[in-house]
């Protein structure tokens, strides 16, 4: 698929607040009408959020920066990759991994709605889903990474890579500089989910926690 190769006011930040509002409205009166189960709904948002969450994702990345094989292969055919150390389902059925380098920064987007690779990274933030940021990262995504307090050289490429409900998206943050001693276990500690948004960078050593 092809990028979109462009240089988000976080503008408009009350649009995520409505829509939050929105859904926990929804969410109400289903509830009241009794077709969901509040613990259910509960139980599932926990499971995204902390068992097949950003935890995964940063397993991923950590092992792609110690194990160059397991690092092609990921470049190759993450989907593949992806599924051998366990994450796989829904909303991870086709994956593909960008790597970010000195040369060029990654950053994915839904410009339709909200498609996000489910097994790696959990649900999506509510920033993801809104409109502002759907809309002006494609057309300012140098802008929109300022307002994450992400500052890139005016050198580096941006992509902006929008996901589809064929496609989902990873994108492998660079390794932080003195993490050498560091093992994977520890590594995958400054992974962040905005890092594999790319709206972040990986968190330096001094601050993984």
């Amino acid at each position: 698929m092809t990028p979109h190769d462009h240089d988000h006011d976080h503008g408009g930040q009350s649009e995520p607040a409505e829509t939050d509002l929105r859904v926990r409205a929804l969410r109400s009166v289903l509830e009241q009408k009794g077709y969901i189960d509040p613990s259910a709904i509960d139980a599932l948002i926990d499971t995204y959020q902390n068992k097949i969450g950003p935890r995964n994702g940063a397993s991923v990345v950590a092992k792609a920066w110690v194990d160059p094989a397991f690092r092609d292969w990921l470049l190759r055919d993450a989907t593949a990759a992806i599924a051998s150390l366990g994450f796989h389902g829904r909303q991870g059925e086709y994956m593909i991994a960008l790597e970010n380098t000195e040369a060029v920064h990654n950053v994915v987007v839904c410009t339709l709605c909200s498609c996000y690779p489910w097994p790696v990274l959990g649900l999506p933030p509510v920033w993801y889903k809104s409109a502002p940021y759907r809309s002006r990262v494609v057309r300012d995504p140098r802008g929109v990474l300022r307002e994450f307090g992400v500052t890139l050289p005016d050198s580096t490429q941006i992509r902006v890579w929008d996901s589809t409900a064929e496609v989902r998206y990873l994108v492998i943050p660079r390794r932080p500089l003195d993490t050498d001693s560091l093992d994977q276990a520890q590594l995958s500690m400054l992974v962040t989910r905005d890092s594999m948004i790319g709206t972040g960078l990986a968190r330096k050593p001094d601050a993984k926690s």
